[in-house]
C-alpha cells in the first residue's frame, strides 16, 4: 500500500489531469477506469507538441530526423514495458483494430482446415474477430466456456477443448466486466502442449493499466493495448507481435520495408505518449527499488500497483474503519464472488430490487463516477449466463484513494438502505 510511503499519493495524483474534478460536472470521485483509465500531464502536453509539427518522418531534415528517433526511443520504451526481447511493437487505430488485424491474418495465413479457439470471457474485439475469419478461413471456431462463479477461465478449461489442429487461440488478459485476470502463462502452455504451432494472441487491454506485464514469460505470438486504458490518449492502439507473427503475409505496401505492419504515416505525438507512460511507470517504480535497471523498476511499479488496488477492492468488498463494504450489504450481490485473487482493481455487482441506473445515477449526484454494464454485445456473454440485465461496474486504478473507497461506502449504504 501507498501509505506506507507518506505524500506519495498525493504525488501520483498530482500527474494525472482531472483527478478530483470533472470539468463538467465539478468535483466528483473517478470509479470509471476500466471505460478508459485518467490521463497523465505529460501525456497532454506531449500530444499538444506533436500535434503542433507539420513535417513527417523519413525526411533529409533536422524534424524528421528528431521524430524518427522519437519513435525508435518509444518502441524501445515499449518493449521494455511488455518485457519483450524480440519481435516488434507497432501502433494502430486502436487496440480493437490491431488485435482484428492480428487475428485475421493468423487465421487467414495458418495452415487450411483446423480449427481457432477463444472463450466466452473475451471482450468481442477479440471474439468477433476470431468467429468472423475462421468463417471466412472455413475453420471450426470453438468457444471455451468461462466459469460463472470465478468470472475467469483457467489453463484446464482450455486443454480440454484445443485440438493438435488448432491454428490460433484467443486469450483475454483480464475481463472489463468481471474485472478477474487470467493466467496467461498457464494458458499457453496448455495450448502449445497439445498443438505446438499454434498462433496464440492476447487481449491485453484492460490489463496493462494494472501493471506486470511480462511477454517473455507467455510464450504468444501478439498483444494488443489500448493506450487511453493506460493513462495515455485515445486515437491509437499498440500491439506487439513476434517474429513468425511478422514474418506472415500481411497487409503491406508493394515494395515496403520487410516486416512493416503499419499503414501510412504514423503520428509520432502517440509513440511520444506511450514514452510518457513508460517513464511514469518507471518513476513510480523508483519510489520501490533501487535497482539501476529499468525493467526491475518497472517490475517494481508493477506490484506496487497490485498490492495498493487490492487494498482498495479489499476495503470495498470487507470495510475499511467503521465502514462496512458491499460484501455485508445484504442486497449486494458480487460477480465473481467477494475473495477472489484473480480480481483486478474491479467489482461489478448489483442491489436487489433496485434498478441499476437509478443506482449509478443516485452515486452520480453523491458525485461518484460508475458505469452501467448491460446485457449487449459487450458484456452479454457475462451477463446473460447470470440472468442479469445489467450490473454496475466499480473500477479503480491505483490513484484512486481508501478515502474514494470509503466515501463510496457511505453512499452505497445510503443508496441501498432507502426503500
Amino acid at each position: 500500500m501507498f501509505v506506507q510511503h507518506p505524500g506519495l499519493i498525493d504525488k501520483i495524483r498530482d500527474r494525472f489531469a482531472h483527478v478530483a474534478t470533472c470539468p463538467v460536472q465539478g468535483e466528483r470521485i473517478f470509479f470509471e477506469n476500466a471505460g478508459g483509465a485518467l490521463t497523465l500531464k505529460s501525456a497532454v502536453e506531449t500530444s499538444a507538441k506533436y500535434a503542433a509539427i507539420p513535417d513527417n518522418q523519413g525526411r533529409d531534415n533536422e524534424m524528421s530526423k528528431d521524430l524518427v528517433a522519437v519513435i525508435s526511443k518509444a518502441r524501445a520504451d515499449a518493449m521494455i514495458f511488455l518485457n519483450a526481447k524480440e519481435g516488434q511493437v507497432f501502433v494502430g487505430e486502436s487496440g480493437t483494430e490491431l488485435l482484428f488485424r492480428m487475428i485475421s491474418n493468423a487465421i487467414l495465413e495458418s495452415p487450411e482446415g483446423g480449427s481457432v479457439i477463444g472463450t466466452t470471457l473475451e471482450h468481442p474485439a477479440s471474439r468477433s474477430a476470431a468467429q468472423r475469419w475462421a468463417k471466412i478461413a472455413r475453420k471450426e471456431y470453438i468457444a471455451v466456456p468461462h466459469n460463472d462463479e470465478t468470472g475467469s477461465v483457467e489453463a484446464s478449461d482450455y486443454a480440454a477443448l484445443v485440438r493438435p489442429d488448432t491454428r490460433v487461440a484467443t486469450i483475454i488478459h483480464t475481463s472489463p466486466v468481471t474485472g478477474m485476470g487470467v493466467d496467461v502463462a498457464a494458458v499457453s502452455q496448455a495450448i502449445r502442449a497439445i498443438a505446438p504451432d499454434c498462433y496464440i494472441i492476447v487481449d491485453g487491454i484492460q490489463h496493462a493499466a494494472h501493471g506486470r506485464l511480462d511477454i517473455d514469460s507467455y510464450g504468444i505470438d501478439g498483444y494488443a493495448i489500448s493506450p487511453y486504458k493506460v493513462f495515455s490518449r485515445h486515437g491509437y492502439g499498440m500491439a506487439w507481435i513476434s517474429d513468425r507473427l511478422t514474418a506472415l503475409p500481411h497487409d503491406s505496401l508493394i515494395g515496403g520495408p520487410e516486416g512493416n505492419w503499419e499503414l501510412g504515416t504514423r503520428d509520432t505525438g502517440s509513440y511520444a505518449t506511450f514514452s510518457d507512460v513508460v517513464s511514469y511507470f518507471d518513476w513510480l517504480g523508483r519510489n520501490f527499488s533501487d535497482s539501476e535497471d529499468p525493467r526491475t523498476r518497472l517490475e517494481a511499479a508493477g506490484k506496487a500497483i497490485h498490492d495498493h488496488e487490492q487494498s482498495l477492492t479489499d476495503a470495498m468488498l470487507h470495510g475499511t474503519g467503521n465502514l462496512k463494504g458491499l460484501a455485508d450489504m445484504p442486497q449486494v450481490r458480487i460477480i465473481g464472488g467477494t475473495d477472489n485473487p484473480r480480481r483486478e482493481g474491479l467489482v461489478a455487482c448489483w442491489v436487489e430490487g433496485r434498478d441499476t441506473m437509478e443506482v449509478i445515477r443516485a452515486l452520480s449526484e453523491r458525485g461518484i463516477r460508475v458505469h452501467i454494464r448491460k446485457a449487449d454485445h459487450y458484456s452479454g456473454n457475462i451477463l446473460t449466463p447470470l440472468n442479469r440485465e445489467d450490473c454496475i461496474r466499480v473500477s479503480m486504478c491505483h490513484y484512486n484513494t481508501l478515502g474514494e473507497v470509503a466515501q463510496f461506502l457511505t453512499a452505497m449504504r445510503e443508496i441501498v438502505d432507502t426503500a
